[in-house]
């Protein structure tokens, strides 16, 4: 199948679902998840798997045996590809990330050193303005209050000494192409932008 993009129906879906998040909305609107949301992702999945290598969609339940909200079903589908990278939909419409979104303590530790070091630093750092220049952010899902213990906090790059990940992430504005073909493009875009990044992690973490 060719990959024509994300039919209004699939946002949809997810307006609905978001209202309505139980398993009596999900069951009367499953051929539409499987049709218009999970389809086209799995469609894209498969062309971009040549230069990005093979992605995984995650399942649409939520795990809640550890969570207060007991609402069955993720707002959005999601995938992650092996080399790096994820792609979202939601009734917002398409973001994109890549890096790495939480660390483990010792591939934090060397992240944490090349940062501080000048040459790999100054290195992340212009990575870092390229992608920000792109109008993508540049972050992480938690991050300290101040620099880590044994860190100058006045050093140059404390901001990104804070983080405990590093992620570049891009929520695409709702525009027209996301209902065709031209989607395709908007996602390799990103994710080849992103590449110095995971060559940067990957090298130093």
């Amino acid at each position: 199948m060719t990959f024509r993009g994300w039919p209004a129906e699939a946002l949809e879906f997810y307006d609905g679902l978001e209202a309505d998040n139980s398993k009596t909305y999900w069951t009367a609107h499953k051929s539409t998840y499987d049709d218009q949301v999970r389809g086209p992702m799995t469609e894209l999945l498969a062309e971009l798997e040549p230069e990005f290598g093979p992605a995984k969609i995650f399942r649409p339940y939520r795990d809640v045996r550890f969570s207060a909200d007991k609402s069955p079903y993720k707002t959005s589908c999601a995938a992650s590809f092996e080399r790096g990278g994820y792609l979202q939909l939601t009734a917002a419409g398409l973001a994109a990330g890549a890096g790495a979104y939480m660390m483990e303590p010792a591939r934090l530790a060397r992240y944490r050193q090349a940062v501080a070091a000048d040459a790999s630093g100054l290195w992340l750092a212009g990575i870092v303005a390229e992608l920000e220049g792109r109008g993508w952010s540049v972050t992480s899902h938690e991050q300290l209050k101040t620099v880590p213990r044994g860190f100058d906090k006045e050093h140059p790059r404390a901001e990104l000494l804070r983080h405990k990940g590093l992620i570049a992430w891009h929520q695409f504005p709702l525009k027209p192409w996301l209902g065709t073909a031209k989607a395709r493009g908007h996602v390799e875009t990103f994710l080849r932008g992103c590449r110095p990044l995971q060559e940067w992690l990957a090298t130093h973490t």
